[in-house]
This record gives structure tokens, sequence and C-alpha cells, in this order.
């Protein structure tokens, strides 16, 4: 069995209508982000936006791995 996401999160900065933030991901699920933002022809700050008013309770940066998640798993079915 492979360990993946083995790394520890990355910080980064995000600007979501005008407000900056920092979100911690692994390694991998910025790689993924970034991808499904340019597969989407979106900004990243535009698809942080999206997650960010659809996540309701539940923390910025969990709501972007479980969008990665969906999104990788709606795409291999």
């Amino acid at each position: 069995m492979t360990v993946v996401g083995s790394a520890r999160p990355v910080k980064h900065s995000l600007t979501l209508r005008g407000h900056r933030t920092s979100v911690s991901l692994e390694p991998e699920f910025w790689d993924e982000f970034r991808r499904i933002a340019k597969a989407r022809d979106q900004t990243l700050n535009g698809l942080a936006i999206e997650i960010d008013e659809a996540r309701g309770d539940v923390g910025l940066a969990s709501a972007i791995r479980v969008f990665v998640l969906n999104t990788l798993k709606d795409h291999s079915a």
C-alpha cells in the first residue's frame, strides 16, 4: 500500500470578494484544485468563491478538499 498525501499542508492566500484569506492544503490538493479551475476556465479565486458560497458551516479548506474529491469521483465514473 502506497502512502499518498504524506506531504505537509502548504498555506496559500486566496482573495474572496475582496478579502484575503489563507488556506492550507496538501500539495496534491493544490495541484488538483488548480487543474480543475483551469479545466473550468476559472481562476483559482473564482472557483474558491463558488465553493465558499456553498460550504455552509464547513471550513473552507475542508470544503475545497471535498470539492476536489467529488470532482475526481465524478470524472472517474
